[in-house]
Formats: structure tokens, sequence, C-alpha cells
């Protein structure tokens, strides 16, 4: 079942859910970091070169899993090694409905169309 969190999201336009969805996940990592709100957080470097250890990732997991309403698997975070990555995968994957594009496929979907159409077009 949705959150509440989830359903504030849906109610944004499009365009605007990615951002609040990044604007919920960045302060857990900030938190975790110890980071005042003036020091920059680079949403791009891999979770590791920010300083962060596996235990402090399992704690940020498990507290997006609490505010999301939803799980997310261990995986995820090795394989989405940035912030930015992260909350693209949440809003594409375990939070359909919420990127900007929530009418078309996901990141999995879109990726399966990309192998297939070839193909098709062939025969």
């Amino acid at each position: 079942m949705a959150s509440a969190v989830v359903h504030s999201l849906l109610a944004l336009p499009g365009p605007e859910r990615l951002e609040a969805l990044t604007d919920l996940v960045v302060p857990e990592f900030r938190a975790t970091l110890r980071l005042e709100p003036d020091e920059p957080l680079s949403v791009e470097a891999r979770y590791f070169e920010l300083g962060l250890t596996s235990l402090q990732l399992t704690e940020i997991k498990k507290r997006l899993e609490k505010v999301l309403g939803v799980t997310i698997s261990s995986n995820v975070l090795f394989n989405q090694p940035t912030v930015a990555q992260l909350t693209t995968y949440l809003a594409h994957d375990a939070l359909p409905g919420t990127s900007a594009d929530a009418a078309g496929p996901n990141t999995r979907d879109r990726a399966l169309l990309a192998e297939i159409l070839p193909e098709l077009n062939q025969g």
C-alpha cells in the first residue's frame, strides 16, 4: 500500500515529481553524513566516494522504505551507486507513477523494448 508521501508525489504534476522525490531522498543522505545545510552534496558521486559505509547505506535504505512505504532491495544500492541513480530508480521502478513520464514504460520495460524492437523491424 502506498504511503501518504507517495500519494502526495502522485498529486504533483509530472515534471515536479522527480524533484520532490529527490527532496525526500537527499536529506536522508545529508543527515547520515552529518552535513550542514550549506555543505554541498554531490548526487552524482558514488556512495563510497561520499564516505558512506555499507552499514550507513542499510540505515538509509530502511528509513526510505519506512517513509515511502516500499521495499528496496539491497542490490539496488549497489546497482544504483549514486543518489541521483537511486532517486531515478525509485521514481521509475519502485514507485510506479511518480516519474515525469509516468504514463510510459518503466526503465526495465524501455530496455526490453529497445532490445526487441530492432528484431521486430527486421522481420
